[in-house]
């Protein structure tokens, strides 16, 4: 049995846990103190849906591949390292990238596909980003230039050029990637690479980067007890003509 076809049977019985009312940030706190995730259900996160954080209407529905993405693109939003890990400033943010993306970018929606804040809370995205991820499908977004069509991005609040990711957030990536990697039978130590992978670009900053080969020996951990594989497969080479997801709103908070 394949991971993808166990996810489907955990999602054919409806035990999938989004929409449960429950905050990502208390599954940090039981990882630190050495328990279980008590927030996941079969490696699946709380996700907070597009109605949760009050999302506009896309300008046109989003295009769904009856395939599954084969990479994960890591991506930091480059906004200010706030310290609010509330669950209000969780949806400004999710409302602020779609305020940006569609106004000042153009385009029909909010470009990544999931979004997780600083304080750990995991938010859907582009529209139809869940009912593709439960059947196995891809919505194509707006997260990685040439290379949308195959790929899913996952936006992480706060710069990490310089400065440390939060425990709370590092814990919902790593849960989230699990949730990927199982639900479209990838493998973690090839699957997952950082958005400077595939375009010229700083993202996901310097410091989050680094811990990409800590991340997918932590998810490869979670999912089997070890890798598949001892080593990691060649990365993507960079394109010169990326464009970048943000500017680098530094009055964000």
């Amino acid at each position: 049995m394949t991971r993808r076809s166990l996810i489907g049977g955990v999602v054919g019985a409806g035990l999938l846990a989004v929409g449960v009312p429950s905050d990502n940030g208390a599954m940090a706190d039981a990882l630190a103190a050495g328990g279980r995730p008590v927030l996941f259900t079969a490696d699946a996160p709380r996700i907070h849906t597009r109605a949760d954080w009050n999302a506009k209407a896309p300008r046109r529905p989003a295009t769904i591949l009856k395939r599954a993405p084969d990479h994960i693109i890591v991506h930091h939003t480059d906004t200010a390292n706030s310290n609010d890990r509330s669950l209000t400033h969780a949806y400004a943010l999710s409302r602020f990238i779609q305020d940006f993306h569609m106004g000042t970018r153009g385009w029909d929606d909010t470009g990544q596909q999931l979004t997780i804040s600083r304080g750990g809370i995991v938010m859907e995205g582009r529209n139809q980003t869940l009912k593709a991820i439960q059947s196995g499908q891809h919505v194509v977004g707006a997260q990685v230039l040439h290379h949308n069509e195959h790929t899913i991005g996952i936006e992480n609040e706060g710069s990490y050029v310089r400065k440390g990711v939060p425990d709370r957030l590092w814990a919902s990536l790593l849960e989230v990637c699990v949730w990927l990697c199982t639900a479209y039978d990838l493998d973690p130590t090839s699957a997952i690479v950082g958005h400077r992978d595939y375009n010229k670009t700083e993202c996901p900053g310097d410091v989050l980067y680094a811990r990409l080969p800590e991340l997918r020996r932590s998810v490869a951990a979670r999912m089997d007890g070890s890798p598949k594989t001892t080593q990691e497969k060649p990365r993507p080479v960079p394109r010169d003509d990326e464009i970048p997801l943000f500017p680098s709103f530094d009055d964000f908070g």
